[in-house]
This record gives structure tokens, C-alpha cells and sequence, in this order.
């Protein structure tokens, strides 16, 4: 499989089945993000694995309405990190989630290619995170991602529309609203 056959199958699914959660596979993904590139070899990522079924089942609570699917992941990736564990830049930019975020994607691409979903969400509460795994305060929750493996099994929880992105893959946006050549021109 190609790089790109694996970008194309990458898919946020929401219908998840058990998975074994090893220590082999944990390194494999952690290993994964850490060859990422980021600003003077800084490393600014950390993660949080959590796969014990009694953490598993205190992590509900941090999950927003419709979210009730993770339920059903066999591992959730805390994503964390700070600005100063990376290049502070002086204009103001937060580069670190930049960061961050490529070392995720490497990861994610890396579960997808051994068969896993692996579905970042938004729809957390950070503070609620912080209290269920002891995270200190400074460090920013950036994004749960939630590993399982694909089942055609579709969840009763899910919603028509979550239903409908099962089966289909939101439309991404034409090449030419998403770059421009030489000059802004959106």
C-alpha cells in the first residue's frame, strides 16, 4: 500500500469493534509520532494512552453529547502539550499545536495502516480530562483520539447523520478553495 492509499483510506469511523491494546502496539504508535518533524527538534508531543477499562468508563464523562460512540473504543490518545516546550514565537504564534498535530497525523496514518480507526474528536471537556488522568494544569489537552477497529456493526448510539458518515465520506472541499498560486485569492 502506498502512502496516499493509505491517506485515502483513513477514515473517521465511528462504528468500533474491541482491539487488543498492547505494549507493542502503543510503542509502535508513540514510535510513529516521534520520527515527526518540529521546529529545532523540540519534540513538543506527549500522550496519554489510556486503555484501562475502569479509565476507559471515567473518560465518559469528559465526552460531549453525541460522543457517546468512544464508548466502544478500545484506547483513547490524550494529546498534550504547552507553548513553551516548543519555538515560542515572538509575533504570537502557537506553534506547537503545528507540531503537534504532525506528529498526531503520522500516528493516526500509522494506526490506519495496521487496521485500526483511530477518530480524533473536538467534543471533550479539557477540565474534565485534566481531573479524570491527573493532568497539571499547564499542559494543554489538544485532541482525544479514539482507537478501535472498524465493525459494520453501526452503534445504536450513533445519529442519523453520524449513520450517514458511516457510509460516506464527507465531500471535501475542489482543489482550488483550498489553495491559490503565488498570491492570495480565495
Amino acid at each position: 500500500m502506498t502512502l496516499k492509499d493509505l491517506i485515502e483510506k483513513r477514515r473517521a469511523y465511528r462504528s468500533l469493534a474491541p482491539v487488543s491494546i498492547t505494549k507493542e502496539l502503543m510503542d509502535d504508535l508513540a514510535d510513529c509520532a516521534r520520527l515527526a518533524p518540529s521546529c529545532f527538534n523540540k519534540q513538543p508531543w506527549r500522550y496519554i494512552f489510556v486503555h484501562d477499562p475502569d479509565v476507559l468508563k471515567r473518560m465518559r464523562a469528559a465526552l460531549s453529547p453525541g460522543n457517546e460512540w468512544v464508548h466502544y473504543a478500545s484506547l483513547i490518545i490524550v494529546v498534550l502539550s504547552k507553548n513553551d516546550m516548543d519555538c515560542e514565537m515572538k509575533d504570537g504564534r502557537e506553534y506547537y499545536v503545528y507540531d503537534v498535530g504532525m506528529a498526531t497525523g503520522f500516528m493516526i496514518l500509522r494506526a490506519t495502516e495496521l487496521g485500526l480507526v483511530a477518530h480524533p474528536i473536538a467534543g471533550y471537556d479539557p477540565a474534565v480530562t485534566r481531573q479524570v488522568l491527573g493532568i497539571p494544569e499547564d499542559m494543554k489537552v489538544i485532541t482525544l483520539v479514539n482507537v478501535g477497529k472498524r465493525t459494520e456493526k453501526v452503534p445504536p448510539v450513533l445519529s442519523e447523520k453520524q449513520i450517514e458518515l458511516e457510509e460516506h465520506r464527507p465531500e471535501r472541499l475542489p482543489l482550488d478553495r483550498i489553495y491559490c498560486e503565488n498570491r492570495y485569492s480565495f
